[in-house]
C-alpha cells in the first residue's frame, strides 16, 4: 500500500516537472534563438536606404548621363534575366553579387573620372553590400554563378561600352536591389517602372 501511495505522490510531481520544465524546452527548441541571425534577416536591407532623395538622385543622374553615351540599345545587363532559375529567397544574394561586380569592375575603374558622382554612388552601393555581408545563398549555387558569368561575359563583349552600359543601368540596379532586398510594401505602393 505504501508503494502505491509513493507512486501517487510522485506522479503529480512528475507531471508538474514535465509541464513546467520539459514542455517549454520542447516548444522553443524548434524556434530560432532571439538575436540569432537567420538567412532571411541577413538578406534584408532597411527600406530607408532607398528612400534618401539625395543618393537616389545622384544614382539616377549618373545613370542618365551614362545612358546618353550608350551606343547599344539591344542588350541589357541589369534585368529579369539575372533571376532566371533563381529562387526568390536567393534574389537578394544575387543582387548583392551583381552590385559587388559593378562596383569593383566598373565604378572603381578609370570611369570614375569620366562621370560625376561615381565615387558617391560607388560608396553607397558598397555600404549596402557591406550590410549584406552575412547574406548567403541557400541551395545550389550553380544558377547564380551561371547568370553572373553571363552578365560578365556580355559586359566584356561590349568592351568599353559595357562599362558605359553598366553605369547607364544604375537606376535599374538601384530598383532591383531595393525590390530584392527590402520587404515589399503591404498594400498600394506601385513602383515606377523604368
Amino acid at each position: 500500500m505504501a508503494s502505491l501511495h509513493t507512486l501517487a505522490n510522485s506522479f503529480p510531481g512528475w507531471v508538474f516537472f514535465c509541464c513546467c520544465c520539459c514542455l517549454p524546452l520542447l516548444l522553443t527548441s524548434s524556434l530560432p534563438l532571439k538575436g540569432a541571425p537567420s538567412a532571411h534577416h541577413a538578406c534584408r536591407l532597411r527600406k530607408i536606404h532607398f528612400q534618401q532623395p539625395y543618393i537616389r538622385n545622384r544614382t539616377y543622374t549618373l545613370a542618365k548621363t551614362a545612358s546618353a553615351s550608350d551606343k547599344d540599345t539591344d542588350n541589357r545587363l541589369i534585368g529579369q534575366q539575372l533571376f532566371v532559375n533563381i529562387r526568390e529567397n536567393n534574389r537578394c544574394y544575387m543582387m548583392k553579387r551583381v552590385v559587388e561586380l559593378v562596383v569593383k569592375d566598373v565604378l572603381l575603374t578609370e570611369v570614375k573620372s569620366q562621370y560625376p558622382h561615381v565615387e558617391e554612388v560607388a560608396q553607397f552601393l558598397a555600404s549596402l553590400t557591406s550590410e549584406l555581408s552575412s547574406c548567403q545563398f541557400s541551395g545550389k549555387r550553380d544558377h547564380i554563378e551561371k547568370n553572373l558569368e553571363q552578365m560578365k561575359n556580355k559586359m566584356e563583349q561590349l568592351g568599353e561600352n559595357g562599362k558605359t552600359k553598366a553605369i547607364g543601368e544604375l537606376d535599374l540596379l538601384f530598383d532591383y536591389m531595393e525590390n530584392a532586398c527590402t520587404d515589399a510594401p503591404k498594400k498600394g505602393g506601385n513602383k515606377k517602372k523604368n
